[in-house]
């Protein structure tokens, strides 16, 4: 079978509550990053929140799957390389994914004891999440477990920043990349989280090697990436690329470069109450719209009004009938 987008990301059961900045303090959490910890340092906080009864909702999530599950509605077939365990979290996990019409790769039967990676999402009433992630199974998630006539098959590879904090993942996109570098495979990445592209620069440096063709990020991730001070210096340094960079800038909308050339599109005049899912919702709604030929321009107004939709919303997805409302704007550009 072949497919329009075929990614591999972290797959996590998102458990996402409403806090203060007292709330991060107590842990000493850093405002809009994201660390990586054991279910057991995930055991206080989860129970913190439980006590203050916090709002919450749960759902499937995963930067590369926010973003799968948003072009799937939008009418683009994806495939998805993830690992789930055989668990409740991971059946919840497999069946949401087949609501929303995305392929994968199933249940995993190794590394039994371990459970299906779960992210604690706490959102702070400037609407900046922070991620505590446990990744589970998925830190095992490794080349044995790619389909690679699934990926040789779809017209853009999509691989989530994340997957450079595991050696088993990195292996995997290693190996991927190896096997479609001479193929006609669009070939994208998601920069994912600044503190990570400081920590793994050479990882994602080692990905870059491989002939990007889009690369996703916000401003903090562009200026990581590129060791530059300023998101001007940043430009500057993409417009020397041979790929494009599609960079997103919150209240000034998104900066798309390629070829030498910037093509900005202003955000959508909202109230943001939860930033959760808004970069992934961007990723998934402009790579839909590039499959579909429309212009530079086109793709990130599209993407912009995308993720203005999310940031309005409790939680990474908006409804069906959203996806459905959202998708009408691109039909009339």
């Amino acid at each position: 079978m072949s497919y329009d987008i075929s990614a591999l990301g972290n797959a996590l059961v998102d458990t996402q509550f409403m806090v203060d900045y007292e709330f991060l303090q107590e842990f000493n959490l850093e405002a809009n990053s994201m660390v990586l910890v054991s279910a057991k340092d995930q055991e206080p906080i989860l129970k913190k929140l439980k006590a203050l009864n916090s709002e919450s909702v749960s759902d499937c999530g995963g930067s590369a799957t926010n973003s799968l599950v948003a072009a799937s509605n939008y009418g683009s077939k994806c495939h998805h390389v993830c690992r789930v365990a055989d668990d409740d979290d991971g059946n919840m996990y497999i069946n949401s994914l087949k609501k929303a019409g995305v392929h994968h790769i199933g249940i995993s039967k190794e590394n039994p004891g371990l459970p299906t990676g779960k992210c604690l999402i706490l959102v702070t009433p400037d609407a900046k999440r922070t991620m505590i992630s446990m990744l589970g199974v998925s830190e095992f998630l490794g080349e044995n477990d790619i389909d690679l006539n699934a990926v040789e098959s779809s017209k853009i590879f999509y691989i989530e920043g994340y997957m450079v904090t595991s050696d088993d993942n990195f292996s995997a996109v290693i190996k991927v990349l190896e096997h479609i570098k001479d193929k006609k495979v669009i070939k994208a990445l998601s920069l994912a989280d600044a503190g990570l592209v400081n920590i793994f620069k050479d990882r994602f440096k080692k990905i870059e090697s491989y002939g990007m063709d889009m690369i996703f990020c916000n401003d903090d991730e562009a200026m990581a990436f590129s060791d530059k001070s300023s998101v001007d210096e940043a430009i500057n340094f993409y417009k020397e690329k041979d790929y494009l960079t599609a960079i997103t800038r919150g209240s000034e909308g998104s900066s798309v470069i390629e070829n030498g050339k910037q093509v900005d599109a202003p955000a959508e005049k909202i109230k943001a109450i939860d930033t959760n899912g808004a970069g992934d919702m961007f990723a998934g709604s402009f790579m839909h719209a590039y499959l579909n030929g429309h212009s530079i321009k086109e793709c990130s107004v599209f993407a912009n009004y995308a993720s203005s939709m999310v940031v309005t919303n409790f939680g990474p997805r908006v409804s069906d009938d959203k996806y459905r409302e959202i998708l009408n704007k691109l039909k009339k550009s």
